[in-house]
């Protein structure tokens, strides 16, 4: 990736934030070649942003010379790269692997000791953001691996938004897992006070307004209570499966490295309840409904 023409970059899962991120770079002057598990995605994305049609996963690696994989987890992470007329098949010696996917950090590293067998290289760069920054490139990039892969990829990385370095392979996934513990404890609590002080008589919008002037403001507060649980919406675009999935790789990291962390694991428990009450494919705002649930109030806008 040094020097030259720009890299082709094989784009693997054009969902809701791999879309506007493929978009980004193809705005950005990079051939992509764009693959998804749904062909009709890759159609409709060919149609109405661009990039250059390919066959089959070994064809995408053959003709790449970057791999960015951005898809649900480091399971079909797997299926991807090494199953039947995978990526692994094709791609040459040379080639990076930049796995964007919200994965799990013992699997990357194997995923990068198979490939390094055959001369290609891989690294974990996870993001944070939603899809509104997906769209702007304004992402935060947590990139764990070897500096001089990762400075190579710099440009490729920064069209997308902007990267914060982590340490070793498999690092970047565990900050992104622990960070969305941090958002899915942030979002319940904040729940709870909603309910708390409705059952008391204020207004929950005059509180998420009062919280994000005051030291209790988080993410949740800011971006998901008025307009996704105040309005019912429930539609953020981030299914409850994919947070419970995260928060079970942080309780993961948490017992290999022998930290005792309570809090932690009753916050994944009660969001593996509710994405067993409400389905797996839920929002995960609708989450917010366990807590509605076990306080016997809904909240609501009022205006």
């Amino acid at each position: 990736m040094s020097g030259g023409a720009k890299p082709r970059i094989g784009f693997i899962g054009i969902g809701a934030m791999g879309w506007p991120m493929a978009a980004c770079l193809l705005k950005a002057g990079y051939e992509v070649l764009p693959f998804d598990a749904r062909p009709e995605q890759v159609e409709a994305f060919l149609a109405e942003v661009g990039g250059t049609r390919v066959g089959s996963l070994a064809a995408l690696g053959a003709a790449s010379d970057v791999v960015i994989t951005i898809l649900p987890t480091s399971k079909v992470v797997e299926t991807v790269l090494f199953g039947p007329d995978g990526v692994a098949s094709g791609l040459r010696a040379g080639a990076v692997v930049i796995d964007m996917t919200s994965g799990v950090p013992d699997q990357t590293v194997r995923f990068a000791e198979a490939l390094e067998g055959q001369g290609a290289a891989l690294f974990d760069a996870p993001v944070s953001g939603g899809v509104a920054r997906a769209a702007t490139g304004e992402l935060t990039i947590m990139a764990g691996g070897p500096d001089a892969l990762i400075e190579a990829a710099m440009p490729v990385l920064l069209t997308m938004g902007a990267v914060i370095r982590t340490g070793g392979l498999g690092s970047g996934h565990a900050m992104k897992a622990l960070n969305n513990l941090v958002s899915a404890g942030g979002f319940l609590i904040g729940i709870e006070a909603l309910l708390i002080g409705a059952r008391f008589g204020l207004d929950p919008e005059t509180m998420v307004d009062i919280l994000n002037v005051s030291t209790g403001v988080n993410n949740s507060t800011q971006k998901k209570f008025k307009q996704f649980v105040l309005s019912r919406s429930f539609d953020s675009g981030f299914p409850i499966e994919l947070m419970v999935k995260d928060l079970t790789t942080a309780m993961e990291v948490a017992r290999s490295g022998g930290v005792n962390a309570p809090f932690s694991g009753l916050c994944r428990d009660l969001w593996a309840g509710a994405a067993a009450m409400l389905g797996p494919r839920a929002d995960h705002t609708a989450v917010a409904r366990l807590s509605e649930t076990l306080a016997g109030s809904t909240l609501e806008s009022k205006t």
